[in-house]
Order: C-alpha cells, then structure tokens, then sequence
C-alpha cells in the first residue's frame, strides 16, 4: 500500500505542476494552447492515478460515468460554433459546480464522523457548489436566448437576502448536528442553496455576463478545493485554489474594466431594462447611414485603420471576412490594428478567441491601455458589433449607467464606420452616443456581409 499512496501523491504533485504551468501559459494567446494541453495532460494523469487508491470501490461505475460525461462534451466541444462558447463555457462551468456540490452531498448524508473543520468544509462546499451550479445554469440559459429578459420584481434583493441568510442558517444547523442531520434537512439546504443561485441570478443583465461567468468559475474552483478537504484529494485542493483564486483575479479585472464593483454587478440589475429606461436620458442627433463602397474608399486610402470587435462580430461569423478584408488593406499599404476591449463579448478573452481562429496576428491585436492614445492618429475606427465598450457616454454622461467605464476612444478618431445589423440599442439596452457623432457614420446589415461587400469593393479600387 505505500508503494501506491507514495506515486499517487507523486502523481498528484506533478499534476498539480502541470496545472500551475498551464494556467500561466494561458495568460499569453502566444501560448495558451499549449498551456490548455499541459492542464489537460495534468487532469488526466490524477485521473488515471486515483485508480491506483488502495480499495477503491465501484471501479466500474467510475468508469461509466467518465464516460458518460466524457464522450458527450468531446463530441459537443467539437461542434459547439464559436458564437456559443461563452454558453458551453457557462454551462461546463455550472457542471463543475454541481460535481463538487454532489461531492458534498453523499458526504453529509452517509455521515460519516468528520471532525468540526471537514464538516464545515464539506458544508460550505456544497453551499458554493450548489449556487455556481443553479447560477451558471441561468447564465447559460440567458446567453443561449431561452430566457430573453432578466426578471426584476419589487423588494427582490430583500427576498434574496433572507433567502441567503436561511441557508447559511441550515448549513450551520447541519454542521452543529454533524453525522445525526437527516437527510430531509440536508436536502433542504440544498435546495434552499439552488434556488438561491437561480434567484441571484436572474436579474442580471447579458451586458455583466462576462463578470458573471468568471465569478461562477471563482465559486466552482473553490468548492472543488474544499471538497478536496473534505475527501484529503491533494489534486482537488490544488486544481480548486487555482481556479478560484485565478477566477477570482480575472473577475475584480473584468470588473475594473467596466469601473464597477463586483456588489454593483450582481445586485443593480444592470442591462436588465432597455433603451432610453436604462439609459434615463435621449441622445441628440441623428443616424447617418453610408454604403459599402464609400466605406472602403475611407479605409483603402487611409494610413491607419483600427478594427474594434464585439459581440455582433461573434454572431454572424465574421471574422474571417474581417481577417480577409484585413489582409487586403495591409497589401494596399495601410497599418491595420485590432482593439479589443476587456469585457466585449460575452466571456473574458472571447475576441481573443475570435480574432485568433481566424489567423489573426497577434502582434496587431493591442488592448485598451495600449490602442487609447492612437485613436486621434486613426483615420477610420471600424466598429463591428460592439457597443457598450465604444460609448463615449461613460465620459461625457454623468447619468448614464456605465459613466466612468473605460472604454475606447473610438469617437477620437477622424471617421467612424459602425457596422450594425439594426438600429437598436445593445445587448445592455442604453443607446450609444457614438452612433450620433458627427464623424460616425452607420453600415447597416449582417457583419459577415458587410465585411464581404467592403472586401469586394476594396479590390475593385
């Protein structure tokens, strides 16, 4: 037996390297894929070492519900469009969650004789668990259009305190029973803790779902180190902290980005209303349409073009058109860079994303910090389904929602072309100063058309 315990715990140590160094690979496109591969090749060496454990029961079983959640994620990852990843991240996420939760539920209702710490653990666990599972699973469905509004009724934040307050009240009953806590009362708690995440959830606008989506991931990461607690798993205690600590991280970044605390995030209901009730305020001025072809004159004889994408980008699948009318300014002789701001889309990095399976290099893909101050240099800013992160309101509008965000200061440069399939507002609801400057001028259709009419009539100049 000590053979065995002493190359798991050596397997699970090395894992736990693999993890670590994956994780920072990852904080580069340069080299996030091979810090993807490294993770996974960690994961799958502490999963095919817990078989080794000493009188480890119901091999079997494992075994098929590896693959029953393995061979399906497998088959959807590879044809999940990449429009959809912030959901199917969403939802993996959620799953995370509820594994760990279920973790903690088998360990409260066998009873077993846990001391005061590991019961609290396991408690917890199941406490967080359970929310990220029941909040992501709401995310999920608002990011995949089943739920097209956020529900907002009165007094809702005083309900889901109470409610939050009466779980905690049933977690610690159930600590101070210990191994005598019935299984009605556990499966209460935890029932009370699920509608608990799904009631948090709920009014949340689609604008925060990015903050959203990595403080769930912060929540899954830390009831899985806990439940590692609670089962003396090394590799769960250590792949848990990564992800909730690297989660929590990213989300006080993501929220930084929209200059907002994370209590503003979760409890104003932000982007949960539309059009001028979000906004409170009407913009002056008036929508100036322009055609394909007058676009690309301004862009093909223009000595720098900046490309800001955004979540409408994702929808029609444009990247690639982008990438190919890109390409064809370059070989005119006109400096092309892309600027991408921390919250566009619907998932941190997801232009990054984008933007890299499409081909796009990554030395002209630059951030807010790096772009701002080139805009007043910029000929023509092209504005492909982004909203929010391009409002010169939050500079100018004291009584807008999102005044004090940082955002990109497209509306600094000479002329601005913005693609838009329509003349509503964003995903938020609050309508864009910037659509009515005297210097933007709207293309209106698909962004997948769109870039290929301006690719076309590039090439005919």
């Amino acid at each position: 037996m000590t053979w065995q315990i002493l190359l798991i715990e050596s397997v699970y140590f090395l894992a736990a390297a693999l993890f670590i160094l994956g994780l920072k690979k990852m904080s580069s496109p340069v080299t996030a894929r091979g810090g993807i591969i490294w993770a996974g090749v960690g994961m799958t060496l502490a999963t095919l070492i817990t078989f080794l454990t000493p009188n480890l029961g119901n091999v079997g079983l494992i075994i098929i519900a590896i693959m029953i959640g393995a061979l399906p994620a497998w088959w959807l990852a590879l044809r999940v469009a990449m429009t959809d990843m912030p959901q199917m991240i969403a939802l993996y996420n959620g799953m995370g969650g509820g594994a760990a939760a279920s973790i903690a539920a088998v360990e409260l209702i066998k009873g077993s004789s846990h001391s005061l710490t590991v019961q609290t653990l396991a408690v917890l666990g199941a406490l967080i668990g359970s929310i990220s599972f029941s909040g992501s699973i709401i995310a999920f469905a608002k990011l995949q259009g089943l739920m097209k509004r956020s529900v907002i009724f009165s007094n809702q934040q005083i309900l889901n305190l109470i409610l939050f307050l009466v779980t905690l009240g049933l977690g610690a009953y159930v600590i101070y029973l210990g191994s005598s806590a019935s299984i009605t009362l556990i499966m209460v708690f935890f029932g009370v803790a699920l509608v608990f995440g799904i009631l948090m959830t709920l009014p949340i606008g689609g604008a925060d779902m990015p903050v959203v989506i990595s403080l769930y991931n912060a929540l899954t990461g830390l009831a899985v180190a806990f439940e590692g607690f609670v089962l003396g798993n090394a590799a769960m205690i250590i792949a848990g902290t990564v992800v909730g600590s690297a989660g929590t991280l990213l989300t006080q970044l993501m929220a930084r980005a929209m200059n907002r605390p994370v209590s503003n995030v979760l409890f104003s209901g932000f982007g949960a209303k539309g059009g001028q009730e979000a906004t409170g305020d009407s913009v002056e001025g008036n929508l100036k349409p322009i055609d394909a072809t007058d676009a690309a004159i301004m862009m093909a004889y223009a000595e720098q073009v900046v490309i800001i994408p955004g979540y409408g980008m994702a929808v029609a699948q444009a990247q690639h058109k982008v990438w190919e009318l890109t390409k064809t300014l370059i070989d005119r002789g006109v400096r092309v860079k892309f600027a991408i701001h921390p919250v566009a889309g619907r998932m941190p990095g997801h232009m990054n994303v984008l933007l890299a399976e499409a081909g796009v290099p990554y030395d002209i893909i630059s951030d807010l910090e790096e772009i701002n101050e080139e805009f007043e240099q910029t000929d023509v800013t092209i504005v492909i389904g982004a909203n929010d992160v391009v409002n010169p309101a939050a500079r100018k509008n004291p009584e807008s929602p999102i005044y004090g965000m940082p955002i990109l200061n497209a509306d600094k440069s000479k002329n601005i072309v913005v693609i838009k399939r329509g003349r509503g507002t964003g995903f938020s609801g609050i309508e864009n100063d910037l659509f009515y400057a005297d210097n933007t001028r709207m293309l209106y259709g698909d962004g997948q058309k769109m870039a290929a009419e301006l690719l076309q009539a590039v090439e005919e100049l």
